[in-house]
């Protein structure tokens, strides 16, 4: 039995897919704890790139399940050892544009060149060897910057890192295209729209859990005290309310808007970057819960305000294109809550941090309910790609 997925055979992820899923728990909780340790321009900045680099060791690697059996032992082994890897930079995350930046890039690329190294020969027929070649050449190429970058300082460090991102996410986007064999045919970006569609939705439901996971565990250690708790309460809302307009309704769609497209391939390498943006809004929304939490009184800063209001914003952008994605078309209710926010921004310093939350929540209840009422008694509507 080769390992190529077939079109007939299963399509639902494995429990070995949720099992890898397990690690970026950990790992997105450090990143929203880095971001709300670090309220500066830098720190953003650095929260941004360690963010990119988990997000794409994951996204690639659902791709490869997605185009490959997870059961077989060789995308077994595979995904074990991604597992590890991960692991490790998640570890690393924390001091990893400092004292521990050789082991975050090293594991970084040991799971993109390793996935690779090893898959090659175990893959039968010349289009599946040359697809893994095409992967393996470009991640190659970003590990020279990912490398040195990370025997660098300061700035320097930053601008390597950035450049090999670009390298990663833009090779992607081109579909490969690598010296004697080209870029990766359309065709085969068909995948098993089914299993990928359910594999972005377990990790956005995942990524939730970081707004609750972190906010529980700040809230446990300090008391129960009712300023503490009506931001614990302010919290569970604003993930109830991301999870509600997350699913209404492009969210549940993804794997029909795939099917129907008529350019899927297109659907499929745009879906990684606009999940990208949605989760990084949970990061940031989960470091202002953290936050607003841990400093429910006193001064509201300029970076807490941006934190507690950016998150759903960063959200509500990812899922605006995302919904552009699925039914070529935004609503309104959409673009009128970024405005709200942009516009409130500047007055909420001089806000209580709770009123900063409930100004979130607030704009987020807005959408949420704009969306019941036009979805209320109409049929539910088709997905109409734009690609």
């Amino acid at each position: 039995m080769g390992l190529t997925r077939q079109a007939r055979g299963p399509q639902r992820a494995t429990l070995l897919e949720l099992f890898l899923d397990l690690v970026f728990v950990a790992a997105l909780a450090l990143t929203s704890q880095k971001l709300a340790a670090d309220l500066t321009w830098p720190g953003a900045f650095q929260t941004l790139v360690l963010l990119m680099a988990l997000w794409w060791v994951w996204s690639v690697t659902a791709l490869t399940t997605d185009l490959y059996l997870p059961h077989r032992p060789p995308i077994y082994l595979m995904t074990i050892s991604v597992m590890f890897g991960t692991l490790l930079m998640a570890a690393a995350l924390p001091a990893a544009f400092t004292r521990d930046a050789v082991v975050f890039a090293a594991a970084y690329v040991a799971i993109h060149l390793g996935r690779n190294l090893f898959l090659a020969p175990a893959l039968r027929g010349r289009q599946a060897r040359r697809h893994a070649a095409r992967f393996l050449f470009w991640f190659a190429i970003s590990a020279v910057p990912w490398l040195t970058g990370a025997t660098m300082a300061g700035t320097t460090r930053g601008v390597l890192w950035t450049a090999a991102l670009a390298l990663d996410y833009g090779s992607a986007w081109l579909r490969y295209p690598t010296p004697r064999l080209g870029r990766i045919p359309r065709q085969q970006y068909r995948l098993a729209a089914e299993h990928l569609a359910e594999r972005y939705q377990q990790f956005f439901t995942l990524a939730l859990g970081d707004l609750i996971l972190l906010p529980t565990l700040t809230y446990a250690g300090g008391g129960f005290a009712l300023d503490r708790t009506v931001a614990f309460v302010l919290t569970f809302v604003t993930t109830v309310l991301l999870w509600q307009i997350y699913r209404q309704r492009a969210g549940v769609l993804l794997q029909a808007a795939i099917e129907s497209s008529r350019d899927p391939g297109r659907l499929v390498r745009s879906a990684p970057y606009t999940h990208l943006i949605m989760v990084a809004g949970i990061v940031v929304a989960a470091a202002g819960a953290d936050t607003l939490i841990r400093q429910t009184s006193g001064d509201t800063t300029l970076g807490l305000v941006a934190i507690v209001l950016g998150g759903p914003a960063l959200f509500l952008a990812g899922r605006a294109r995302f919904e552009y994605e699925v039914f070529s078309r935004v609503s309104p209710s959409r673009l009128v809550a970024l405005l709200v926010l942009a516009v409130a921004a500047p007055v909420m310093v001089y806000a209580p941090p709770l009123g900063v939350a409930i100004v979130a929540n607030l704009v987020l209840a807005g959408v949420a309910t704009a969306d019941i009422v036009r979805a209320h008694g109409r049929p539910p509507e088709a997905p109409s790609p734009a690609f």
